[in-house]
């Protein structure tokens, strides 16, 4: 029984420190974050929370050009990749700014 509440807080601790390693050149699991963006319930690329403070990428909303680091243009058909918005557990955490959009 403790070995495996043991591997259990083992697995959570090692899910939240891999949590949020965007690189410097704004991709995360090979994939870049910008482009068109697709927000769906199920099978998402990645798994995003919404916060405000403390975030791992800023996000600008845009509607033509999402070429920059954190530009994301909202489609609902042939995004570049998927995103499922969650309250626990995110791949990485994004905050919508105004300006400014990129790794913090």
């Amino acid at each position: 029984m403790k070995k495996l509440i043991g591997l259990i807080l083992g697995i959570l601790f090692t899910s939240t420190l891999f949590a949020g390693e965007i690189g410097s050149d704004c991709t995360f699991k090979g994939k870049k974050l910008a482009g068109k963006v697709q927000f769906v319930t199920s099978f998402p690329d990645f798994k995003v929370q919404i916060v405000d403070s403390f975030p791992d990428l800023n996000v600008q909303k845009v509607s033509s050009f999402p070429s920059d680091c954190g530009k994301w243009q909202e489609v609902s058909s042939f995004p570049d990749f998927k995103v499922q918005i969650v309250n626990s557990f995110p791949d990485f955490k994004i905050k919508y700014v105004n300006s400014f959009p990129g790794v913090p």
